[in-house]
């Protein structure tokens, strides 16, 4: 480039677009600095570029949206600023109709831009969106599991063919005692104990259900008083359609047994009447 030639129109906007290649740098601020002419028509891209920005939602850019951006500019425009052997035409004679051919490009490229930003928002916004319903589904989900475990625990309490047992000590004070109230047909069972005796750290007390057919007892869950010696099994993971002859509550290791450990701290057998 010399001082008598000018800048073309489309490598002005590459300047004030900060889009153009460093090598071409150099020269465009070169000529800038002594023709006043390109100084003014780099103004001018200056302020449509202002204007067009104006009229566009701001959106903050995705990481790498920008590079992309430049790099996909600089593949449509990335010629020389000046061929070895081409003459360039002056800006005082091509400006008007190049000016207005470039400019439709460029409001395309913009507006594609601006297309790409609402649309990364509005991805943004829905899922912020899905996630909130995915975390309120899963509340209803909870409360819902617990109300069922509610109603479960109401309809064995109020059943009329469950089974109320009275659990007390055999041969000795009857100071500590237990009660079970059982559903067979559901295999629901809740228990409560009283005045139990303590234990130490490896031991516990353990639940069992003595099935009427026969079969070995069925461990119904672990148990440790608190310092009054009160203490429940409310719902242990029992199998359906078991009718029980008995409950019994034995001293175990604290991690369980899967049979009973002699002696039966308390028992109680099922009235036949199923009072």
């Amino acid at each position: 480039m010399t001082h008598d030639q000018h800048i073309p129109q489309e490598d002005l906007v590459l300047y004030a677009m900060q889009a153009m290649q460093s090598h071409e740098l150099d020269a465009v601020r070169l000529h800038l600095d002594s023709c006043s002419e390109c100084r003014r028509a780099l103004a001018e891209v200056n302020g449509d570029l202002a204007l067009v920005a104006m009229g566009v939602e701001q959106k903050p850019l995705p990481e790498g949206a920008r590079q992309r951006f430049i790099n996909r500019i600089s593949a449509d425009a990335s010629r020389p600023l000046r061929a070895a052997n081409t003459n360039v035409i002056p800006i005082q004679k091509a400006q008007p109709q190049r000016s207005a051919v470039l400019w439709i490009g460029w409001i395309g490229w913009i507006a594609a831009a601006a297309s790409f930003l609402f649309a990364f928002t509005l991805e943004q916004k829905l899922r912020k969106l899905n996630d909130e319903l995915a975390r309120q589904h899963d509340v209803v989900q909870q409360q819902a599991a617990a109300n069922a475990r509610a109603q479960q625990v109401l309809d064995i309490l109020t059943a009329p063919t469950a089974s109320r047992v009275l659990l007390t000590a055999g041969k000795t004070k009857p100071e500590p005692g237990g009660r079970a109230v059982y559903l067979a047909e559901t295999g629901g069972l809740v228990f409560q104990a009283n005045n139990l005796a303590l234990l130490a750290a490896n031991k516990t007390y353990e639940l069992w259900v003595i099935p009427a057919d026969g079969r070995a007892p069925i461990p119904a869950g672990l148990f440790r008083p608190d310092s009054s010696g009160s203490a429940s099994v409310v719902l242990p993971p029992l199998p359906k359609g078991v009718p029980a002859k008995a409950f019994g509550v034995t001293i175990e290791k604290a991690e369980g047994s899967t049979t009973p450990t002699a002696p039966i701290i308390l028992a109680g057998a099922v009235p036949s009447t199923g009072e």
